[in-house]
C-alpha cells in the first residue's frame, strides 16, 4: 500500500510537471532569478563579519572606513536580492495562473466528455469542490511554496558551503542536529500525506450536500426539515472540520524542528567562543558563521510546514487528476460513419439493458417507427421509458441487441451526427443566463430572429414574450429563475422545434403546462414537425391519442402496441392506464 501511494505520488508530480514544461522559459528564467537573489543574499553575512573584523583603533578613535565600505556592498546586495526577490514572486505567479487556467480549462472539457452515467453517480458540489477549491490549492503551491522549496535547497547548499570555508569544526555540530530535523520533517510528512487527501475528500462531500440543500429549499422548506437539516450539516461540517484540524496539527509541530536548530545555535556560540580564546577564529567568522548557521537551519525548520502545503497540494491535483483520468464517453468507432440526410426510420432489436450489472431494466425489446410518425411511449414509473429515450441517444449503451436509423447500427455512428439527428425536450428544463434569444437558438448559432419568432409563436410562448418589456431581449436569471416553470417548458421546446432535425425526442416535456396548452402545442408540433419522426413519452393519456404507434411498457417489455382506438379495444394494459386517469 505504501508503494502504491509512493508510486501514485511520483505520478502527480509528474503531470503538475507536464503543465509547468509548458512554460520551461519561464521556469529557467525563475531559476535565474532564484539563484542570484538567493547567491547575493549569502554574500551578507560574509560581508558582515568583514565589517566587524576591520574595525581599527587607533589614537583614541575608532575608524570606520573598511566597516562602511562592506556594509555599504551588504545594503547593495541585499537590496539587489530583494528586487530580484519580488520580480521572482511576480513571475511565478504568472506562471501558476497560466497552469491553473489550462489545468482548469483541461477539467471542464473533460466534464463534457463524461458519459451521463458518471454525473449521475457523483456529486455535483464534490465536482465543482476539485473545479474551485482543489485547483486554487494547488494555485497557491505553485506561486509560493515551489519557488520556496528551491530557494530553500539552495540556502542550505550555499550556507553550508560558507560554513566550511569559515570553519569545518563548528560544522561538525549539524552532523548531531540534521539528522533529527530530517527526521521529524519526514515524519510530518507521512503524517500529513494521507490527511490532506482526507481533507480534500470531506471538503467535497461538505460541498455536494450543501449544493442539494441549497437546490432543495422549497421541498426543505416545504416539509419542514430545517432542524433535521442542520443537524445532517454539523455532522458533515464536523467531519470537514476535524479532518483539516487533523492535517493543520501536525504542520504546527515545526516548532520541534525549531528547537532542534535553537540547540544547534547554541551548540556554535559555545564552541565559537571557546575557539576565540585559542585564537582559532575571529570575533567576525563567529559573527558570520552564526549568520549562515541561522540562513541554514531557517529553511530546515520551515520545510516542514512547506512540504505539509505541498502535500495539500498533491492531495488536491490526485483529486483532480482522477477526474480527468475518468473513462470518457465511448468514442468514435475506428471508421465510423456520419448520418447525413437522415429521414427518420429507426428500429430496436431485442435491446437489454440494466444501469447494474445484475439488475437488468429492458428485456428483449423490439419495435420500428417509421419516418414522419409519432410514437408515443407510456407505462407506469420505473417501466424503462426514459431510459429508451438514453439508449436512442446513446447517453448509454445497450448491453445487446441493435439500435438502427435508416438501417445504420448506431454504434456505427459518430456520436456529433448521431444526436445532431434529434431535436429533445427534457422534463427537467434548463436554460442558463442570457436573452431569451440566445437560449431559444442555443442548438443553432445562426438562427436569426425571425427563425426564433416563428418557433416561439408554434410552442405558444410568444405572445408572452412580447409582453415582457425587452421582448426577446429579456434577459433570463440563470436555470430562469424569474419565470415559471410552465414558461421554461415552452422556451426549451421552442429551442427543440428551431432545430431542423429528422427526429425529436419530448420527454414528459409538457409536464409543466396545462392539458389544453399541451394540446395545443401538440397539435402546433404536429404541423412544425411534418415528416419528422417523434418519440414523446407522457404521463397524460389523453394528449397522445392521435399517435400513429403507441407502445405500452411494464418492467422493461413492450407488452402492447398499436394507435389508440385499437388499444381500447383490447382493453388491456393501455386501457386499464387510460382509464385510471378518470377514476
Amino acid at each position: 500500500m505504501t508503494a502504491n501511494k509512493k508510486k501514485s505520488r511520483k505520478k502527480v508530480v509528474l503531470r503538475l510537471w507536464q503543465y509547468l514544461y509548458k512554460h520551461k522559459y519561464l521556469l529557467l528564467l525563475a531559476l535565474l532569478l532564484t539563484i542570484t537573489g538567493n547567491i547575493l543574499a549569502l554574500v551578507g553575512p560574509k560581508l558582515s563579519g568583514m565589517a566587524i573584523d576591520n574595525i581599527e583603533f587607533g589614537e583614541g578613535l575608532v575608524k570606520f572606513d573598511k566597516v562602511f565600505y562592506y556594509a555599504f556592498w551588504m545594503i547593495v546586495f541585499y537590496v539587489i536580492s530583494t528586487i530580484f526577490s519580488y520580480l521572482l514572486s511576480v513571475l511565478m505567479i504568472h506562471i501558476s495562473r497560466k497552469v491553473v487556467f489550462e489545468m482548469r480549462e483541461d477539467l471542464f472539457s473533460k466534464l463534457l466528455k463524461l458519459p451521463i452515467g458518471y454525473f449521475d453517480k457523483h456529486q455535483t458540489g464534490d465536482i465543482l469542490s476539485k473545479m474551485s477549491y482543489d485547483i486554487d490549492t494547488i494555485n497557491t503551491s505553485l506561486s509560493t511554496d515551489l519557488i520556496q522549496i528551491c530557494a530553500s535547497v539552495i540556502t542550505v547548499v550555499g550556507s553550508f558551503f560558507m560554513m566550511v570555508t569559515i570553519s569545518p569544526y563548528l560544522v561538525g555540530v549539524f552532523l548531531v542536529t540534521i539528522p533529527i530535523s530530517i527526521f521529524l520533517t519526514k515524519f510530518i510528512t507521512g503524517k500529513t500525506s494521507p490527511l490532506f487527501r482526507k481533507r480534500s475528500l470531506k471538503l467535497g462531500e461538505l460541498n455536494g450536500f450543501v449544493e442539494e440543500m441549497v437546490s432543495g429549499q422549497k421541498t426543505l422548506k416545504a416539509y419542514n426539515q430545517e432542524i433535521n437539516t442542520v443537524d445532517k450539516f454539523d455532522i458533515k461540517n464536523e467531519e470537514a472540520v476535524e479532518a483539516y484540524y487533523k492535517s493543520e496539527y501536525y504542520t504546527i509541530a515545526g516548532p520541534s524542528v525549531n528547537f532542534v536548530n535553537n540547540l544547534s545555535l547554541s551548540l556554535i556560540s559555545v564552541l565559537g567562543a571557546i575557539f576565540y580564546l585559542y585564537e582559532m577564529m575571529s570575533v567576525g567568522n563567529i559573527s558570520s558563521f552564526v549568520l549562515y548557521s541561522r540562513k541554514f537551519s531557517g529553511p530546515i525548520n520551515e520545510m516542514a510546514n512547506i512540504m505539509s502545503e505541498f502535500q495539500s497540494a498533491l492531495a488536491a491535483a490526485e483529486r483532480v487528476f482522477n477526474l480527468m483520468d475518468e473513462v470518457q464517453e465511448v468514442k468514435d468507432v475506428e471508421g465510423a460513419i456520419t448520418l447525413d440526410n437522415v429521414e427518420g426510420n429507426v428500429e430496436l432489436k431485442n435491446i437489454e439493458f440494466g444501469y447494474l450489472p445484475d439488475k437488468k431494466i429492458i428485456h428483449d425489446l423490439s419495435f420500428s417507427a417509421k419516418k414522419g410518425s409519432l410514437i408515443a411511449i407510456v407505462g407506469p414509473t420505473g417501466a424503462g421509458k426514459t431510459t429508451l429515450i438514453n439508449l436512442l441517444m446513446r447517453f448509454y449503451d445497450a448491453d445487446k441487441g441493435r439500435i438502427l436509423i435508416d438501417d445504420n447500427d448506431i454504434t456505427m455512428a459518430t456520436m456529433s451526427s448521431l444526436r445532431k439527428s434529434y431535436a429533445m425536450v427534457l422534463q427537467d428544463t434548463w436554460l442558463f443566463h442570457g436573452t431569451i434569444f440566445e437560449n431559444v437558438s442555443y442548438g443553432k448559432k445562426d438562427a436569426n430572429i425571425e427563425e426564433v419568432i416563428e418557433a416561439c409563436k408554434a410552442a405558444k410562448i410568444h405572445s408572452y414574450i412580447k409582453r415582457l418589456p425587452n421582448g426577446y431581449d429579456t434577459i433570463i436569471k440563470e436555470d430562469g429563475t424569474n419565470i415559471s416553470k410552465g414558461q421554461k417548458q415552452l422556451l426549451t421546446i421552442a429551442r427543440a422545434m428551431l432545430l431542423d432535425c429528422k427526429m425529436l425526442i419530448l420527454d414528459e416535456a409538457t409536464s409543466n403546462v396545462d392539458t389544453r396548452t399541451e394540446i395545443k402545442i401538440q397539435q402546433a408540433m404536429r404541423n412544425l414537425m411534418k415528416d419528422k419522426t417523434c418519440f414523446i413519452i407522457a404521463h397524460r393519456l389523453s394528449t397522445i391519442q392521435n399517435a400513429d404507434l403507441i407502445l405500452v411498457v411494464n418492467d422493461g417489455n413492450i407488452v402492447e402496441q398499436g394507435n389508440h382506438e385499437e388499444l381500447m379495444k383490447k382493453k388491456g394494459f393501455y386501457n386499464k392506464l387510460y382509464n385510471s386517469q378518470f377514476e
